[in-house]
């Protein structure tokens, strides 16, 4: 049973990486062309904005992920209702490991190995938003730095 959990655990954590590769991206080439087309010192919101749609766009391939071990759990017939193998995979996938629903022993081994590609997801998630943020703190510093050798 080990080794087929695995060989239907595998496949779903590839997928996870390449909708997570996806979502990545997607919201570098976004950012980096908003990086380059802001070229003034923008307001408080259009600064945020990218950031903030970045954020967006890497929690809703998280949230795909989830979803994505959800149907997986409901094609195995783990679970009768979509809401309960939603919330026992966004359970999962985030590592807090309630318990109070449990898949069958056959296929427990699942559970550990979403929790494992999600700590990795949100990881990637959480390290893209943490080099957007450094990329703003830099830019801001280059721009305080630049008007202070200015003329003046």
């Amino acid at each position: 049973m080990t080794v087929q959990n695995l060989l239907i655990g595998m496949p779903m954590m590839v997928l996870c990486l390449i909708a997570q590769t996806a979502s990545l991206f997607w919201c570098v080439r976004y950012y980096v062309r908003q990086a380059i087309g802001n070229t003034g010192s923008p307001g408080f919101l259009a600064g945020i904005r990218p950031l903030v749609i970045c954020t967006i766009v890497m929690m809703t391939g998280n949230l795909v992920e989830i979803a994505l071990w959800g149907w997986l759990f409901l094609w195995l017939g783990e679970f009768p209702r979509a809401y309960e193998a939603m919330y026992h995979s966004a359970v999962n996938f985030s590592s807090l490991g309630y318990g109070d629903i449990v898949m069958s022993p056959e296929r427990r081994l699942l559970g550990p190995l979403e929790a494992v590609n999600g700590v990795l997801m949100l990881g990637m998630t959480a390290a893209a938003l943490m080099a957007i943020v450094q990329h703003m703190i830099k830019s801001q510093q280059d721009a305080l730095l630049a008007g202070r050798d200015g003329p003046g």
